[in-house]
Formats: structure tokens, C-alpha cells, sequence
């Protein structure tokens, strides 16, 4: 049993190690001698695109978000189904992203500039990083040298990323395996501010939530009447503003709708049901003293160290959609 234990500590240990040594294959400047424009040929890929149409920032931040809670932060989401195999890319979750011709642009420039030298994965990072600050929102450091992962399943989409309906046990079980502390999952949670949900995300608080025809008591009354002029039930068509009034600007307007009982998903309703988080959501309401945007970007630095492949693991993809 002692040499049982022993193995068991020396497998955790070296898995540790693993993971903090492919954290720190990541720095700031990473490619200064072999593709210096890097972050100047992203950023006008993301501004070409973001100025022309500002509501692809918040899919594009959610695309980032979905590949690092999938096997890390390797670019597995970005990769097309091939043979009749499905990827990330066709769960459900997935099929409402939009903005990968952002992501192919880049790509196409960096090829043309500095071939095979940058990965889709760091790309990635740093188009949701450009995408938010071009509306407003905060901007921070990307460190670079991710490189791209070969696997893409779909099941494990399906598995591990949050849904709309987990509770504040159900989310904090799966940012925490995944390295994040409970003040990441509140404040990545502010990335709601932007972008709009399909009404089948929360009908059922609307109109079905413990199965007898009920609506969510955590959620105020008058609001949900509201909801209902636009979602019908079953309606799984329709797009509602996740911060209405605001939902193409990056700001600390989420909280007050979460404060009021106003989120909309069952994920967002969880945050007031644990002190910690509470106390987070309260303390982001006056806006002079908000510490929003900083947090955020330092809890997406965390969330992008997440699993990442690093020095001779994965490949450089030539296409983003497609393994070399």
C-alpha cells in the first residue's frame, strides 16, 4: 500500500510539472526574431473585420473561451469535421460561433508574412483579446507560443463545456478542474455582457422549470414577462440581448442585470447563490470603482494557460481548419 502511494504522489507530481512546464514555454514577445508583426497583422485582421461589424466581438471571445475549456487552449475548436468524423466545431454548443473567416485572415497574412511560424491557436488569443478592446472593453498582454492541437471531438465538447443551466456547484467543479478559482469563473462571467442567447438557452425558466409549467422563481417576475413577448416556448429560433441596451459594448451593465435578478441563464442566477460571487456581482456596481476590466484580464491570462501545448507538441497548422 506504501508503494502504492508513493507511485500515486510521484504520478501527480510529475503531471504538475508537465502542466507548469508547458505554462512556461508561454512569454510576451514570443515571436520578436521570427514574426515581429505579429500582434500589428492580427489586429488589423480583427479591426477590418470587428469595425465593420461590432457584433462579432462577443462570439469571437466565446470561440476562445470554448477551445480552452476542450482539451486547453490548443485551437481544437477551429478544426472542420473530416471523413465523417465531427469535431468541437459541430456541438451544439459550437454551431452558433461565428468569425472564423477572422481567425483564416490572420492565418492567410502571417503565412504570407512569416510562413509556418505562427500557431492558429495563439491567433486565436489574441484576436478575442483585440476584438474586446476595439469596443471598448479592456485590453492585457497575451503571452504567446501555443502551438496547435491534432484532436478534435465532439463528444468532449459536448461534455465539458459549461452550459446555461449548471448551478454555481456544477460550474465551480468544472472551472476548478480546470485551474481556475471562483473570482475567474465570476468575473469570465462578465463576458455576457456582450453578444445575444437563442431563447431555447432559458426558455424553460420562462415557462417549464421543474417540469409543471412554473417559471424560475430566481428570476424577477416582470422580467420574465418580458422575455415572454419574445420567446414563445419551444422557440428555438429567436436571439435575445444577453445585457439589453448593451449588449455590443463591454461593460460592468451584466452585474446590475444579475444584481436585479435579471441574467439569463440559470448559470448567471447561480452567482447569487454563493457569498463570494455575490459579493463580486455587488461590488462591480458603481462604476467609478469597478475593478471589472482588470480582473478580466488577468482571469483571461489564466484562462488561456489552460492545457496549452507548447516547444514540439501539436504542429504549426498551415489552414486553421485543417491538420497539417
Amino acid at each position: 500500500m506504501a508503494t502504492l502511494k508513493f507511485l500515486l504522489v510521484v504520478i501527480l507530481c510529475l503531471a504538475f510539472a508537465f502542466e507548469l512546464a508547458n505554462s512556461q514555454g508561454l512569454q510576451v514577445g514570443f515571436y520578436k526574431k521570427t514574426c515581429p508583426n505579429v500582434e500589428a497583422i492580427v489586429k488589423k485582421a480583427t479591426t477590418d473585420f470587428v469595425s465593420r461589424a461590432p457584433t462579432l466581438a462577443a462570439p469571437l471571445l466565446r470561440m476562445h473561451f470554448h477551445d480552452c475549456f476542450v482539451r486547453g487552449c490548443d485551437g481544437s475548436v477551429l478544426l472542420n469535421s473530416t471523413k465523417g468524423n465531427q469535431t468541437e466545431k459541430d456541438a451544439i454548443p459550437n454551431q452558433s460561433l461565428r468569425g472564423f473567416q477572422v481567425i483564416d485572415a490572420a492565418k492567410s497574412a502571417l503565412e504570407k508574412q512569416c510562413p509556418g511560424i505562427v500557431s492558429c491557436t495563439d491567433i486565436l488569443a489574441l484576436v478575442a483579446r483585440d476584438a474586446v478592446s476595439l469596443i471598448n472593453g479592456p485590453t492585457w498582454q497575451v503571452e504567446l507560443g501555443r502551438r496547435d492541437g491534432r484532436v478534435s471531438i465532439l463528444l468532449e465538447a459536448i461534455r465539458n463545456l459549461p452550459t446555461p443551466f449548471d448551478n454555481f456547484t456544477t460550474l465551480k467543479s468544472s472551472f476548478g478542474a480546470l485551474g481556475l478559482s471562483v473570482k475567474d469563473l465570476v468575473v469570465l462571467s462578465g463576458g455576457h455582457t456582450l453578444g445575444v442567447s437563442h431563447c431555447f438557452s432559458f426558455g424553460s425558466r420562462l415557462y417549464n422549470f421543474t417540469g409543471k409549467g412554473d417559471t424560475d422563481p430566481n428570476m424577477d417576475q416582470s422580467y420574465i414577462g418580458q422575455l415572454k413577448t419574445k420567446c414563445k416556448p419551444n422557440d428555438v429560433t429567436t436571439t435575445v440581448e444577453m445585457d439589453p441596451g448593451s449588449a455590443k459594448n463591454f461593460d460592468t451593465d451584466y452585474y446590475t442585470m444579475v444584481s436585479k435578478r435579471r441574467g439569463l441563464f440559470a448559470s448567471d442566477a447561480a452567482l447569487l447563490t454563493n457569498t463570494q460571487t455575490k459579493a463580486y456581482v455587488l461590488s462591480q456596481l458603481n462604476t467609478p470603482g469597478s475593478t471589472f476590466f482588470e480582473d478580466f484580464g488577468v482571469s483571461m491570462v489564466n484562462m488561456s494557460k489552460i492545457g496549452v501545448l507548447t516547444g514540439k507538441a501539436g504542429e504549426i497548422r498551415k489552414h486553421c481548419a485543417i491538420r497539417n
